[in-house]
C-alpha cells in the first residue's frame, strides 16, 4: 500500500506497530531490566505498582497513543516511507522529541535530568527500552510500506488482538 493511500489505513497499521512492539518491548524489558526491583526505588514511588489493573490495562490503552502518533506522523508520511532513511528519520524523530527532548520532566530526557532528584543511572536504566521499542516501530512501520504482504496485517492483527485480551483479563483479575 503507498504512503499516500488513505488515513484510516495508516491509523491502522501505526496503532497495531505501535501497541504490538510497544508490548513487546515493556515485556522483555521489565524482565532483562528487573522493573520488579526498580519498582521498588524512591525514583519510581510516584508509579503505579506492577500488580496494578491500570498497569495491566496500559497495553491495551496504548490504541490512543497510536492513534495520535498516527495523527501526528500522517503529514509527513511520504518522507518516512517513501525515501531512503526513512526509518531512520523516523526512529530520529521519535527519539528525539518523545524521549530525549520531550517536554515532561520524564525519566531519561532532559527535563528530568534538570528537574528531578532521579539519579542518572535511574535515567539511564530505562533508555533501551524505550529506544528499541521506537527502533522497531520505525523499522516494522517502514518495511510494512516497502513491502506490502497479507502476513503483516495478519500478524499484526494477532498481536494486537492478544495484546488487548491480556489487558482486559488483567484488569478483571486484578493486574
Amino acid at each position: 500500500m503507498p504512503s499516500h493511500a488513505g488515513f484510516v489505513p495508516f491509523l491502522v497499521r501505526v496503532v497495531l506497530t505501535h501497541t504490538v512492539t510497544y508490548t513487546l518491548a515493556g515485556l522483555l524489558a521489565s524482565n532483562l531490566l528487573d522493573y520488579e526491583g526498580l519498582w521498588q526505588t524512591a525514583a519510581f514511588s510516584n508509579y503505579r505498582p506492577l500488580n496494578s489493573p491500570w498497569v495491566a490495562l496500559g497495553p491495551g490503552l496504548q490504541v490512543v497513543r497510536g492513534g495520535v502518533l498516527a495523527a501526528v506522523l500522517w503529514p509527513f508520511r511520504q518522507v518516512l516511507l517513501d525515501t531512503p532513511g526513512g526509518a531512520r528519520r523516523l526512529w530520529a524523530l521519535l527519539v528525539g522529541v518523545g524521549i530525549v527532548s520531550t517536554y515532561a520532566a520524564a525519566t531519561g530526557s532532559v527535563e528530568g535530568l534538570i528537574y528531578t532528584r532521579t539519579p542518572l543511572s535511574t535515567h539511564l536504566r530505562g533508555l533501551p527500552e524505550v529506544i528499541g521499542q521506537s527502533g522497531a516501530f520505525a523499522a516494522t512501520l517502514v518495511a510494512w510500506y516497502r513491502r506490502p504482504h497479507r502476513a503483516w496485517g495478519i500478524t499484526f492483527g494477532i498481536g494486537f488482538a492478544l495484546v488487548l485480551a491480556v489487558s482486559v483479563l488483567g484488569v478483571l483479575f486484578g493486574g
